[in-house]
């Protein structure tokens, strides 16, 4: 199938007589008839369900569309999309383990990774987007694990060469996990440029309403751990957690990523998606291609009319000729990006805040990637303890606004901001 017919039909096939949506299957727990059939699921012997904290079947449908729609092999659900990014990087790193991260990526997977995981004992290197391979080169120590970005960085909207990050990688026999959430599968497909694991806070353009916080990964089956086994010894040596089970020998570089994943950091810190939330996100998925063409359309329209409006200083938006990541754009999303568009006001910080109080129609949240269209002005809320020379040099400036646009009519959303935009002093 095309990824259109795969976002409603894939992952759940009814057999005859069964339900034509998902099922949630809200239980806790599965009967058994003997403690040997349980047995053998927890010796990793036979497929089945015995406990939703590690895995279930409504679950396990919508991973399965999550994982058809990237090309993989195997993929899981979490419970937010900084879960699932902790679990990537937690599954191949430990104690005395280096990463190496773009450096504009979402504030709290910076966080993650610069200060939780460092107190963890794992280290982190971060590069430029726009690093040369000399300089990406360099930033790999022979403890250096994984390699980690996103498509399109959130908030800074740079586009990651993804070819080019995949390459460094490999020549130092690491995988590069790419977080997907801004472009979906419908617009980039990170495998088909070399990636091997992806991620995505299915909170975003997935679920798309507002309503199911959920994360996910999958993996390509195509990173061969046993090849650097001496990188990966939890993947290529025996775990004495589970019954000494070595997962590439179990189940191959297909399924050795995600069932160690399950079996282990699952069982372990239990950041389980609800059937529940695992079904709306699926309800979400099956209207995900048509909403992303009216997302990319909306965002390049908003795009166009800040950049030639006289009181905006600056426009970051991949999708406008001229935009830095124009031509990198073109090669990874020649169908659109996403709806996100940053821009600048040439009054600044006091300007920005006249022109979010007089927004009418684009609601003021912290959210992003909605049917409704939402803005933000990072000074005045997330980061508002900060100076006007810190939020610099964090790349938010005081001016900066973030206005996720919607699936609502570009001529209302345009309308918007425009006397939004009238409002502040010329």
């Amino acid at each position: 199938m095309k990824i259109n017919s795969i976002c409603v039909q894939g992952g759940y096939t009814p057999g005859n007589g069964e339900p034509r949506q998902i099922p949630i299957v809200q239980s806790t727990t599965f009967k058994y008839d003997t403690s040997e059939d349980m047995g053998k699921l927890f010796d990793l012997e036979a497929s089945g369900y015995f406990y939703t904290r590690l895995q279930n079947p409504t679950n396990d449908y919508v991973a399965a569309k999550i994982t058809q729609l990237e090309g993989g092999t195997a993929g899981m659900l979490t419970s937010s999309g900084q879960a699932a990014n902790f679990y990537a990087l937690f599954n191949i790193c430990s104690c005395g383990d280096h990463i190496v991260s773009s450096s504009t990526i979402y504030g709290g997977t910076f966080n993650l990774i610069s200060v939780t995981m460092k107190k963890m004992g794992i280290d982190v290197t971060f590069v430029s987007p726009d690093a040369s391979e000399e300089e990406l080169n360099a930033a790999f120590r022979e403890n250096t694990r994984a390699m980690f970005g996103e498509t399109i960085a959130n908030p800074a909207l740079t586009v990651l060469d993804i070819e080019k990050f995949a390459g460094c990688a490999h020549a130092h026999g690491v995988p590069l996990i790419i977080d997907n959430t801004f472009a979906t599968p419908v617009n980039c497909r990170p495998f088909e440029w070399g990636a091997d694991i992806v991620t995505h806070s299915t909170t975003k353009y997935m679920d798309g309403h507002g309503a199911a916080v959920g994360g996910a990964i999958v993996d390509s089956g195509r990173f061969d751990w046993m090849a650097h086994a001496d990188k990966y010894p939890g993947l290529c040596t025996p775990d004495d957690s589970y019954h000494g089970i070595t997962y590439t020998e179990r189940f191959g570089k297909e399924g050795a990523f995600i069932t160690k994943c399950t079996a282990q950091l699952m069982r372990d810190f239990g950041s389980i998606q609800s059937p529940q939330n695992a079904f709306i996100l699926n309800l979400g998925l099956e209207s995900l291609h048509v909403r992303m063409k009216r997302h990319c359309e909306n965002g390049l329209a908003v795009a166009e009319f800040l950049s030639g409006h006289e009181k905006v200083a600056y426009v970051n938006y991949c999708g406008l000729p001229g935009d830095r990541y124009y031509s990198l754009a073109q090669k990874y999303l020649p169908n659109g990006s996403c709806g996100v568009v940053s821009f600048g006001l040439k009054g600044g910080r006091e300007a920005a805040g006249i022109f979010m109080k007089n927004l009418k129609l684009a609601a003021i949240e912290t959210h992003v990637a909605d049917a409704r269209t939402c803005c933000l002005n990072p000074a005045s809320s997330t980061h508002r303890q900060m100076t006007d020379e810190q939020l610099r040099e964090a790349g938010v400036p005081a001016e900066l606004i973030r206005i996720s646009c919607g699936i609502e009519d570009k001529d209302d959303l345009i309308a918007d901001i425009a006397q939004a935009l009238n409002a502040v002093c010329g």
